[in-house]
């Protein structure tokens, strides 16, 4: 990674961690004051947020870093590791609530101030979206695995948020009408409704960090480049050649080539480059690290 895409990231991760901060303490103190299950959930999971953002802006910086005898194979596995982290934390906060919403159902649910819960459910909104749309456009200009953790974050901020405000209208329109008596129930079922929706998102990513974590196949997209190139690579070539194993970790794609030359045949050291030349820009384009090795096979 160049010096100014690290720069950028750790920028983007630090305007993050505040602005999590910011709505961490703003859904807390809201959500006590209105005693909202919803509101509180939105505050306790801005500040985990803010917890995983400044986990994820210390592994940049770590993995920024350049190899050394501790780390002989760089640092690249230490992105999804914080992934993983983050997936596994999230999904016990939604856990949580989702347990919560269930319980305040089958207590008799609970009143809230709808008025004062939707006019903090529309600000917080149009917060969540400006950090949300900065962070996805840096995620997307930088291709750091980092960044794109941190936008499915916010875009679950986002989205809950949106699904909060919906409904404290909607449960103020209850209050107005013959359905008065049932509007405390309102604030749990939106609970419940949002915590069986996103739980999918932490889920992805744990498990997308995993595949990485233990060195598993990349995408489909990602193994059918590979494959052309591999083809393209034996194509040129007099020995020969086959894909031996392939992984992404992190921002890293590793690639293992194994080349079988013939029994009356010497493999030179051109021949080797060749190789790893043709590979290397048949895969060009994709947003990754390229880590290509060719071995000899016997």
């Amino acid at each position: 990674m160049c010096i100014q895409t690290s720069r950028n990231e750790k920028r983007t991760l630090t305007l993050s961690a505040l602005s999590a901060l910011l709505f961490a303490v703003a859904g807390l103190v809201i959500g006590l004051l209105v005693d909202s299950l919803v509101i509180v959930f939105d505050g306790a999971y801005s500040l985990v947020s803010l917890v995983l953002t400044l986990l994820s802006l210390a592994a940049a910086r770590f993995i920024a870093a350049p190899s050394c005898d501790r780390f002989t194979f760089g640092r690249a596995i230490f992105e999804p590791a914080v992934i993983a982290i983050k997936g596994a934390v999230i999904l016990l906060v939604v856990g949580y609530s989702l347990y919560a919403a269930v319980e305040a159902l089958l207590t008799g649910g609970r009143e809230v101030d709808a008025s004062v819960a939707t006019a903090f459910g529309v600000v917080n909104v149009l917060g969540c979206i400006a950090v949300w749309a900065l962070i996805a456009a840096q995620s997307k200009r930088q291709h750091s695995g980092l960044l794109d953790a941190e936008a499915d974050q916010w875009q679950m901020d986002t989205m809950l948020s949106v699904a909060v405000t919906a409904g404290f209208v909607v449960a103020w329109l209850m209050t107005q009408s013959s359905l008065a008596a049932y509007a405390v129930y309102a604030d749990p079922v939106m609970m419940l409704l949002i915590s069986l929706y996103f739980i999918k998102v932490p889920l992805n990513m744990l498990t997308s960090a995993l595949r990485e974590i233990f060195l598993m196949a990349p995408s489909e997209e990602i193994r059918e480049r590979i494959d052309q190139s591999v083809l393209e690579a034996g194509k040129d070539s007099d020995q020969e050649i086959e894909l031996a194993g392939v992984a992404k970790v992190g921002r890293e794609l590793w690639v293992d080539v194994d080349i079988y030359p013939d029994d009356s045949d010497v493999i030179r050291v051109k021949d080797i480059e060749k190789t790893r030349e043709t590979i290397q820009k048949r895969l060009a384009k994709l947003p990754l690290e390229l880590q290509i090795n060719v071995n000899i096979a016997s």
